[in-house]
């Protein structure tokens, strides 16, 4: 349906710090170019928290024209209001987007009940297939995977979720919790190989907008059967990987740098997120050296 790697693409801004829709357009063309097999938008890197309603409208729009069609587009809607979810829901399937991706509510901290009423609620909004967004790191909330398993039985587009836990274990526990062809994407790039083992069918990137190639050659490997090279590839990222999510900063700030340096430039980000800082920006151009990407 997506493919098996799905790149949640930076938002670009100029010197102003308006979305750059020119830059878009050549970030989605190099994301093409280089394996990416769907594209997200207005995800976590996409800095989704600091765009506005029309800028998220207007940014999908640029999305959906650069890509012509190449590559299934998603668009990320969800918020912690269910109300506000529910009508950008409706919005962005009026757009034309291939998929909704729908985070967990932050901050209020709803139950599991909550959860399931408010998932419920926006996949109602849209005759598209939905993946959930599970990062408790960011929304203080965990889905549980019993929770994912209700939506995936009782909601016929709840089809996918995007798994950021980083637990080992509940990826095992939510493809156990769904029903066969429900999807399970890998949400951290660094736990693509154990979300596979669970039965995953591939990866919701950030490493790709300066590794794609390299990261399709492994899911591509996987999907072959070859775990041999698919690990040898997986070790060969790890560095850059790594590198770009530091503790000293947070994404996508390491991402926006790598991008720069590989002559895709993307501009800055939207505060409270700064740049990140020169030993960060060294441990990135080690990294891409690596992979001859520099």
């Amino acid at each position: 349906m997506w493919g098996s790697m799905m790149t949640a693409m930076v938002t670009p801004f100029g010197a102003d710090e308006r979305v750059d829709h020119e830059a878009a357009g050549r970030v989605v063309r190099h994301l093409i170019d280089t394996g990416s097999t769907s594209i997200l938008v207005s995800g976590t890197t996409g800095e989704s928290p600091t765009l506005t309603h029309d800028e998220k409208i207007e940014l999908t729009k640029t999305v959906i024209d650069a890509v012509g069609g190449e590559v299934p587009v998603l668009i990320g809607t969800g918020s912690n209001d269910t109300r506000a979810t529910v009508a950008l829901t409706a919005e962005m399937t009026e757009l034309g987007v291939d998929g909704i991706m729908l985070v967990t509510p932050y901050y209020n901290k709803p139950c599991q009940r909550g959860l399931i009423a408010h998932f419920t609620a926006a996949a109602a909004a849209t005759d598209k297939p939905v993946m959930i967004y599970n990062i408790e790191a960011r929304t203080a909330r965990n889905i549980l995977p019993a929770t994912i398993g209700t939506l995936a039985r009782d909601v016929p587009n709840i089809v996918a979720v995007k798994e950021a836990s980083g637990n080992i274990n509940q990826f095992a526990a939510v493809a156990n919790a769904t029903p066969d062809g429900f999807v399970i994407y890998s949400g951290n790039d660094s736990d693509t190989p154990a979300v596979m083992a669970c039965g995953g069918v591939g990866v919701v990137s950030v490493a790709s907008h300066v590794a794609g190639r390299t990261i399709r050659a492994m899911m591509d490997a996987y999907w072959a059967g070859d775990w041999n090279l698919g690990r040898a590839l997986y070790l060969k990222l790890m560095p850059l990987v790594e590198a770009l999510f530091p503790a000293s900063s947070v994404s996508p700030a390491p991402v926006k740098a790598a991008l720069a340096m590989i002559g895709v430039p993307c501009g800055g980000l939207r505060l409270p997120l700064v740049d990140c800082d020169d030993q960060v920006k060294a441990a990135l151009a080690a990294a891409l050296k690596g992979l001859d990407l520099l």
